[in-house]
């Protein structure tokens, strides 16, 4: 189903779909067993010119809107999990707050690099005690002069250890009512006082690259600061909301593979004489996965398509996060069911599709947020 899209967005899921298969399929496994970020497909997906999709030209992007850069994080994420979800992190947590929310010169300086596909980019919102509370921030950015001296820890950092920047959260200050205001800070992750260490030992996207950052003393020119230092939260809010379109886009991607995967075997595997996608009970469960697959499909493809219109898309973002991501979860359960002991192992990458999944039901609100998002959108 081409969900009426334009020639330019086929191009892309045609270019993205081959990419994918020629280049990352083959080393699929290899990136999930060995934990290693493939910085060399990072750096090939630059020059195709993948990292800058939802970027103007002008600032070395592609031009593209954001149905088309859910495609590309879909078609992606069908073969590889862990990859898919650097890219997603470098576009719409690396990137894309610089291009709402920064000046001319931040764009110049900071974005341009990372939409050629010159340089990575990572977003450091969680710390070991604010992760579904991001206003629990604890890290502190005071202004000393003409810069800021950024003291705190932040964890589950994606793409921290390859990103030349990370857009840090911090807090600079009280309002009138006595809250802290929390604001977005470019860091370069070659300043002074940084260190990101990555030896988190993983279920699942075990090839994207998580660190935690410590920042002490780190010093950088006040003229980072992203957007207004009045609204940094409410900034980095809307960028999860874009951020969860990416999201709920390689969630549609894995079940997406679940689907195939689980479709093509039910064919060619025989029990009791005869090709076992002809019981009911198997059927019932590949209908199950198609429904849910297909729904999905059309709740990402709407939040990107609201987001494009510049309408509200919050709720319909948490939406196609929410259930984009626990059919995946589900998908990839059934499509291990369906091939039974084979489906334990490795080679039929089913279980890591399994292990993938789970994370996109926790990372970028969890599951429980989502909802808690969507009530409020509902006025409750």
């Amino acid at each position: 189903m081409d969900f009426n899209l334009t020639k330019e967005q086929v191009m892309i899921r045609k270019m993205v779909r081959d990419f994918a298969e020629d280049v990352i399929q083959p080393r699929a496994i290899d990136i999930d067993t060995s934990a290693e970020f493939p910085l060399d497909i990072f750096q090939k997906m630059g020059d195709l010119g993948l990292l800058g999709i939802p970027f103007p030209e002008k600032y070395g992007g592609s031009g593209g809107d954001t149905i088309s850069y859910a495609i590309a994080v879909e078609e992606i994420g069908r073969i590889c999990g862990s990859t898919g979800l650097s890219f997603a992190a470098t576009v719409s947590l690396g990137a894309s707050p610089i291009y709402y929310f920064g000046t001319e010169e931040q764009k110049q300086s900071y974005l341009v690099p990372m939409a050629e596909g010159k340089a990575l980019g990572a977003f450091g919102l969680t710390e070991p005690n604010a992760g579904s509370d991001a206003g629990g921030t604890k890290t502190t950015a005071v202004l000393d002069g003409d810069e800021y001296v950024i003291n705190g820890e932040k964890c589950f950092i994606t793409n921290a250890s390859f990103a030349e920047t990370i857009i840090v959260t911090a807090v600079t200050g009280k309002d009138k009512r006595g809250r802290n205001i929390i604001s977005a800070i470019i860091v370069p992750t070659n300043s002074d006082g940084i260190t990101v260490t990555s030896n988190y030992d993983k279920m699942g996207v075990r090839g994207s690259d998580t660190a935690e950052v410590v920042l002490e003393q780190v010093r950088v020119p006040k003229e980072n600061l992203l957007g207004d230092p009045q609204k940094g939260f409410k900034q980095f809010l809307y960028t999860l909301d874009g951020g969860r379109i990416s999201i709920a886009a390689l969630g549609l991607g894995i079940a997406q593979a679940a689907l195939d995967k689980a479709l093509a075997y039910a064919k060619e595997r025989t029990q009791f004489g005869q090709s076992i996608s002809k019981f009911q009970g198997i059927q019932f469960k590949l209908a199950d996965m198609a429904m849910e697959v297909e729904l999905a499909r059309n709740m990402v493809y709407k939040a990107a398509w609201l987001k494009d219109q510049n309408k509200p898309f919050t709720k319909e973002a948490a939406y196609a996060k929410l259930f984009a991501t626990e059919t995946a979860f589900r998908s990839a359960n059934q499509a291990i069911q369906i091939h039974g002991g084979y489906g334990y192992m490795r080679e039929y990458e089913v279980e890591r599709y399994l292990r993938d999944a789970k994370l996109l039901e926790i990372g970028e609100g969890t599951s429980e947020v989502q909802r808690l998002v969507i009530a409020r959108q509902l006025g409750c």
